[in-house]
């Protein structure tokens, strides 16, 4: 038997996707090492499905423009998922910010 070593990441979501998700304040998900933006999104929407599609695009996987992902003061919007998360935010130690952009002038 294979036992397969997971991190605990801690998230912090905008309020419109609390308000979708029904939570409250930061949500800590179980995600398997390599932690990358893509796993830890197939997380995400694996535990709060009413959130697939409003964080990334059903058909293509990609990020939603109005939406940004941050981690230790570092804009990883345009990282590709397979990018490794930051060795803070794998330790728990820093969180993930899924952060809703604003638009206008």
């Amino acid at each position: 038997m294979t036992v397969t070593e997971s991190a605990e990441i801690r998230v912090v979501l905008p309020a419109h996707l609390k308000t979708l998700a029904k939570v409250s304040g930061e949500v800590r998900l179980d995600v398997e090492h390599p932690v990358t933006q893509g796993r830890l999104l197939d997380a995400i929407e694996s535990r709060f499905p009413e959130l697939r599609g409003t964080i990334r695009d059903h058909q293509t996987g990609k990020r939603r423009p109005m939406v940004r992902f941050f981690a230790c003061e570092e804009d990883l919007s345009h990282d590709p998922p397979e990018t490794e998360l930051p060795p803070e935010v794998v330790a728990g130690k820093e969180p993930y910010l899924i952060v809703g952009a604003m638009a206008g002038g």
